[in-house]
């Protein structure tokens, strides 16, 4: 073979093949340890950081039984009425309060660019372990401000709030409804499920009316679409489900 017009022979090229697979040998650990020690500090961080603000101690101490409850319903079974909405894939799609991952995961393999936030470390851990899916991002946050949620790969075609708003507090509302506004690119969907029925003693949470969160969203820009009621898919008699879609306006 020639290179820059001198002649080289065939041994010499397997020698030139040989050290170069010898380096590419040599880097290709190197890489392998670099991803297992950012992925070891990751998970240390979590462990050390302290749950977020307004974490509550019961889905942490729940993460594998809430595994295997919110496990056992398909998405399509509990967003029913969301799937007509859904922006055409590939689109970015956040699931805020993403838990375990199964509505994370459903998004994924529809071929959404998925960022799915969660502020528990036990849920997130639960999650990756169940759904290690490429397309998805997690993220370690929470409303109202979600403040490491920053929109810097652009805004999201549509949110996802499944069983999230109802632990909101009264006050925090206005201003998570804005930051919603905020992060949702103009003609984006956002899609929030609401609890009905008495709140467990065990957690902070609160039956929110749906007009309630209508006249909140419209007050931040965000039209109506779409306002539907269901019983409940886990056979809790005194539970039942609203399902809120709005759209942001487009420039």
């Amino acid at each position: 073979m020639t290179t820059n017009g001198e002649a080289t022979t065939s041994g010499e090229a397997d020698a030139g093949d040989a050290a170069a697979r010898q380096r590419t040998a040599a880097w290709e650990p190197t890489v392998a340890r670099e991803r297992t020690l950012a992925r070891e500090q990751t998970v240390a961080r979590e462990r050390t950081a302290g749950p977020a603000p307004g974490v509550q101690p019961y889905y942490a101490r729940s993460a594998e039984a809430l595994a295997e409850r919110y496990e056992s319903l398909r998405f399509e079974t509990v967003h029913e009425h969301f799937l007509p909405l859904l922006p055409a894939a590939p689109a970015r799609v956040a699931d805020i309060g993403a838990g375990t991952g199964r509505d994370a995961a459903a998004l994924a393999a529809l071929g959404h660019e998925v960022t799915a936030v969660e502020p528990v470390p036990e849920l997130r851990r639960v999650a990756r372990r169940l759904h290690p899916s490429p397309a998805i991002r997690w993220l370690a946050d929470s409303l109202p401000a979600l403040p490491r949620l920053d929109g810097a790969a652009g805004a999201f075609d549509a949110i996802l709030l499944s069983a999230v708003w109802m632990h909101l507090d009264e006050p925090d509302r206005p201003a998570a409804m804005r930051r919603l506004h905020t992060l949702l690119a103009p003609g984006g969907r956002l899609l929030i499920s609401l609890r009905h029925g008495p709140p467990p003693e065990d957690r902070r949470m609160y039956d929110i009316p749906a007009p309630e969160t209508v006249t909140l969203a419209t007050h931040h820009g965000l039209r109506p679409l779409q306002e539907t009621t269901g019983t409940d898919h886990l056979g809790r008699d005194t539970v039942h489900w609203s399902s809120l879609a709005f759209e942001k306006e487009r420039a």
